[in-house]
């Protein structure tokens, strides 16, 4: 299922399920076909997303220590995880954006 966000105050963003899931889990939604997020709880939830991307990344940092081999060898063969940063970070700025304008977030309808 592809999840598309929608806000008067911005661009659609479009999601996989699971991010999206991921992300809704985090802010306290439950993942669902239709939802909303009312101006009102957003504040919040950029506070949340923001805490668990930053957890998330002392994570990566505290459990990865690069060596000259791995460096040398990254590439798109290798592969990268896209991070909950990365996940994060548009729907971040859509909920900044959705604030500032007073507009809520649908999804689903």
């Amino acid at each position: 299922m592809l999840y598309k966000f929608k806000s008067q105050a911005d661009s659609d963003l479009y999601m996989n399920q699971a991010p999206a899931e991921r992300i809704l889990a985090i802010i306290g939604k439950d993942p669902a076909a239709q939802g909303i997020i009312e101006p009102a709880d957003m504040a919040e939830a950029i506070v949340k997303l923001e805490r668990a991307v930053a957890e998330d990344d002392a994570a990566r940092t505290a459990s990865t220590e690069p060596t000259p081999d791995a460096t040398e060898h990254a590439g798109p063969a290798g592969g990268q995880a896209i991070t909950l940063h990365q996940r994060a970070w548009p729907f971040i700025q859509l909920l900044k954006r959705s604030l500032a304008a007073d507009k809520p977030i649908v999804w689903g309808v």
